[in-house]
């Protein structure tokens, strides 16, 4: 992150679950927040989101999160928005009072700062409709939780909606621009649709909520995580893709399936019926253990599509690289025996054993991705392997010296003990927030030569900077 990104200020008008997430988002990337809210609990329920999202978001990334923003709770909107580029609103959904709280930001801000609504129905000509700088106010409607789910809508003036764009990138987020202002945007529309059906089942005894939430989460929901619905549909049309989906399955829209045009009555007999059946669903859970379990169910299903650069996995690769510069020093100067930085992150809930620290298992692939490191800084990199050569791993023996808890820190220094020909001799020291070593571990790799999968002399550049090292 640049310094003149960094300076960029947000103010968020209103701290419940999705203001809290947008304070959360904005803290831990690295920028300062300014919030006002008038429930005197405000401060307390939005410190508990951060403390979710500290406890999560660190997670997603190979690399340290830049040192945290200030939080800043202000008496009123004036002293909020003044000074800042982005205003957050997150109040409730009746449009009188967005349009009221609109008036009194533009009475205070810059008429350059971008006033974003987290709105999830609302259109950007509704809220704009008492305003006198229509194009400064724009809807970016995220996701719960906001500090982990990256998708924000965004609807409004182009020149606004592009400028906003290129800031939630800088955020880690996935701005997805609308084009055309609709009720409800595009996810939430899709929502309601199965909301609705959603209701009808329940509605007649047909599904209670614990099986319709099976049916997602065992289902479909599970190919729509990682590919969504029409790369869906595509593959099971087979070869001859979509066109042959839609002629085979196209004329079973008009059997009368669903009910989406219509909405049972929502009587207090069905209320307390969904209530109840919810309640029996998860009613061993507090709400912030249920939190938890999503926050790192999220953590663990968005890493794992890391590894096949895919879906948010590719978002998530793309904040990686950019965070990389600043966590491992790539302009540090690298020697024989002289140990570099080439890990800085901290350990996922995700990574934890049945003991509740870090498996064995992880220390392996936190010390695999510091060779990664010092392979490219030797010249053994995309390029390099894509002509047909690279390092194999031939021996790795781990020491483990002190645990590794959620959370926690950890740094991995590592050095080349030798440089000889085919042979390459690592050396990994991991230590913690306090300068505790918390495992070692000796890596000797053997170059080898990808298509006769044999061992070989390294060639250039590789060769010419393992020479320099000596």
């Amino acid at each position: 992150m640049s310094a003149s990104e960094k300076k960029i200020q947000f103010a968020v008008i209103g701290g419940g679950v999705i203001g809290g997430g947008w304070v959360a988002r904005f803290l831990l990337m690295g920028f300062d927040v300014k919030v006002f809210d008038p429930d005197h609990e405000a401060e307390l329920k939005i410190n508990q989101v951060i403390e979710n999202a500290r406890r999560s978001l660190p997670g997603l990334f190979e690399y340290l999160l830049p040192d945290e923003g200030s939080l800043i709770f202000c008496s009123n909107i004036s002293e909020a928005v003044s000074d800042v580029q982005w205003i957050c609103e997150a109040i409730p959904e009746h449009l009188n009072l967005k349009q009221e709280v609109f008036t009194e930001i533009q009475a205070h801000c810059s008429k350059d700062a971008i006033i974003a609504s987290s709105t999830s129905g609302f259109k950007p000509s509704d809220l704009q409709d008492v305003s006198s700088n229509t194009e400064q106010i724009i809807v970016a409607h995220p996701f719960n939780p906001v500090y982990l789910i990256p998708l924000v809508e965004l609807v409004g003036h182009s020149k606004t909606t592009e400028k906003a764009a290129m800031i939630l990138k800088q955020l880690g987020m996935h701005p997805l621009i609308v084009r055309k202002e609709i009720d409800a945007h595009i996810a939430d529309r899709l929502l309601e649709a199965m909301w609705r059906e959603s209701l009808w089942l329940i509605n007649d005894d047909i599904a209670t909520t614990k099986e319709i939430d099976d049916a997602i989460r065992y289902g479909f929901g599970l190919r729509w995580a990682q590919m969504g619905m029409f790369e869906t549909y595509r593959i099971a049309g087979g070869e001859d893709g979509m066109e042959h989906f839609i002629e085979q399955f196209g004329p079973a829209l008009k059997w009368p399936w669903t009910r989406l045009m219509e909405v049972p009555e929502l009587s207090e007999e069905l209320i307390k019926k969904i209530a109840l059946q919810s309640d029996q669903q998860s009613d061993h859970y507090s709400i912030t253990e249920l939190e938890h379990i999503r926050d790192d169910n999220l953590v663990a299903l968005m890493r794992s599509l890391k590894t096949k650069d895919w879906g948010v996995g590719n978002q998530l690769n793309a904040v990686d690289e950019s965070l990389e510069s600043t966590s491992v020093k790539p302009s540090e100067i690298l020697t024989q025996r002289s140990p570099v930085l080439t890990s800085s992150r901290v350990v996922p809930t995700s990574w934890l054993d049945v003991n509740g620290h870090m498996n064995d298992s992880r220390y392996a692939e936190v010390f695999s991705k510091a060779s990664d490191i010092i392979l490219r800084r030797i010249g053994s990199d995309v390029d390099y392997i894509a002509q047909g050569f690279n390092y194999f791993t031939v021996d790795m023996q781990i020491s483990y010296l002190n645990e590794c808890l959620a959370g926690d820190k950890i740094s991995v220094f590592t050095s080349i003990h030798l440089a000889e020909g085919k042979k390459l001799d690592l050396r990994h020291e991991m230590k913690n927030a306090q300068g505790t070593v918390c495992a070692t571990c000796t890596q000797f790799l053997i170059h080898v030569d990808l298509t006769s999968r044999k061992s070989c002399l390294p060639t250039e550049p590789v060769a010419s900077i393992l020479m320099a090292l000596n």
